[in-house]
């Protein structure tokens, strides 16, 4: 019996964030009503069918290529690429791919391509939800971090308030930096300093370094009064991490260093009590501090886990 994948993407035409491809091959007595086209579907209808789809489903296989790749290769060969991981991961090797719109090149699994094909072909209908239900939710991790840019709502999109939020706090690193409206609005150092964003900007380098570690970025700046606020927090299995992060332009290591005092360290566990307090916490918690050091080439950036007054 022949076995059929169908393949699709989301994602070719946002600012920010991935491209990600999803492949899916379904049984042919498969009983997923409402199949379609998942731009055309309403985010609590996506989600459900989802579900249903993974439940369902013989093989799921996903492919993410990210910004940094898109702006190296271009955005059609990041699409691309992403559809070939999607077809990489199925536990199943098809015997054909259907891809929504063109044939995939250099392909070994012999595809077809078929033109709104996530209309009129269920396969690829079911390709089409995952990969967009997949991007959204990362789009809305992402959100966490960078709260000004509204990712949670226009998925990266160039909407008027991502465009206003471009102008007003310059891109981050998951914008696409070849794509002409994030190519205008490129932070400098000078930019950084004038207007006072140096620990902005690396607190949310700091938690994005922890995201591309497996950590899950929980809340950003919480205010614990009367003891402050905590830069990160996040989770890593069972264990949730309260992180001091301190940036500079021309700081070395060590100097970043020192302005993590006993009295800055006291305040900061009696901010965690007053949380754990609040939101009845019963993990794990952890202490830790990382250094972000604005350089050219790239931020460097430092993680000290478990910290304490000792």
């Amino acid at each position: 019996m022949e076995i059929i994948a169908g393949v699709d993407e989301a994602g070719r035409g946002p600012l920010a964030g991935p491209v990600v491809a999803s492949a899916v091959i379904l049984p042919n007595n498969h009983t997923i009503e409402g199949l379609r086209d998942s731009k055309k579907l309403t985010p609590k209808k996506r989600s459900l069918l989802f579900d249903l789809i993974q439940e369902q489903a013989i093989s799921i296989g996903v492919g993410i290529v990210d910004s940094k790749e898109i702006d190296k290769i271009n955005i059609l060969q990041a699409t691309f690429k992403a559809m070939k991981i999607a077809l990489g991961h199925l536990k199943q090797k098809p015997s054909k791919a259907l891809i929504d719109g063109f044939p995939l090149p250099n392909q070994v699994i012999p595809n077809e391509g078929i033109v709104r094909g996530d209309d009129l072909v269920d396969v690829i209908k079911a390709a089409s939800i995952i990969a967009k239900v997949t991007r959204d939710r990362m789009m809305e991790e992402y959100a966490i971090i960078f709260p000004e840019y509204g990712f949670e709502k226009h998925k990266g999109y160039g909407t008027k308030q991502h465009i206003e939020a471009l102008d007003k706090y310059k891109s981050t690193p998951i914008h696409r930096k070849s794509f002409s409206p994030v190519k205008k609005s490129m932070p400098t150092m000078i930019w950084l300093n004038e207007k006072s964003k140096v620990g902005w900007l690396g607190e949310k380098m700091a938690a994005l370094y922890l995201k591309n570690k497996g950590y899950s970025i929980l809340e950003m700046n919480r205010n614990c009064p009367p003891h402050g606020e905590i830069d990160i927090i996040a989770q890593l299995n069972n264990c949730i991490h309260f992180i001091e992060v301190k940036s500079g332009l021309k700081d070395s290591e060590n100097h970043l260093m020192e302005k993590f005092t006993s009295v800055k360290l006291n305040r900061l566990y009696n901010a965690i009590q007053f949380y754990q307090k609040e939101q009845k916490i019963v993990n794990d918690v952890q202490l830790d501090a990382m250094t972000v050091k604005f350089q050219k080439g790239g931020p460097k950036i430092k993680y000290f886990p478990a910290i304490s007054l000792d």
